[in-house]
């Protein structure tokens, strides 16, 4: 779908701001606010705005700290349909937050969250692994988010958004 200039700069600022309310989001793009909501309605129907959603930082949340895993995953793609049938088994586990094909050395870069590491290497071992195109995977542990989708993660009131022109 071709954008045009002002559906850009919509589509750019609720990236940054999803909870941008909507006479703001007008008076940014220099249209009236009912052109505006017409323009971010059409964006959400044809699906360019996926979904909004809030990037919560859980050490801050006593009892929900969890274990985030980056797993590289080397894959055997199918005729036909490449790495996409790979990717959609391995997507629709519920422990599955993202899923990327990649350039490099590993096919599939998969990202997880579990309640503790022995919860993630059991997935790793009796679910990921365990598929018939999977040839090797290699786990990484997140030990602590500095930075994500932007934000910078802090200690207090210390968080900020780091914004960089494109």
């Amino acid at each position: 779908m071709k954008l045009s200039e002002k559906e850009l700069e919509i589509v750019k600022i609720l990236e940054k701001d999803a909870r941008a309310p909507l006479d703001m989001l007008a008076k940014m793009v220099g249209l009236p606010v009912a052109e505006t909501e017409a323009l971010v309605k059409k964006l959400e129907e044809a699906k360019v705005i996926v979904q909004y959603t809030a990037l919560v930082d859980w050490r801050k949340v006593d009892g929900h700290e969890g274990v985030t895993a980056m797993i590289d995953v080397k894959v055997t793609p199918k005729r036909g349909v490449g790495f996409d049938e790979v990717a959609e088994r391995i997507y629709r586990f519920p422990e599955v937050t993202s899923v990327y094909l990649m350039s490099g050395a590993y096919d599939l870069s998969v990202v997880i969250e579990g309640r503790s590491m022995s919860e993630i290497a059991q997935f790793v071992s009796e679910k990921l692994s365990t598929l018939d195109s999977v040839i090797s995977t290699t786990t990484h542990f997140i030990l602590k988010k500095y930075k994500h989708d932007g934000i910078v993660f802090g200690q207090g009131d210390q968080d900020r958004r780091i914004v960089v022109s494109p």
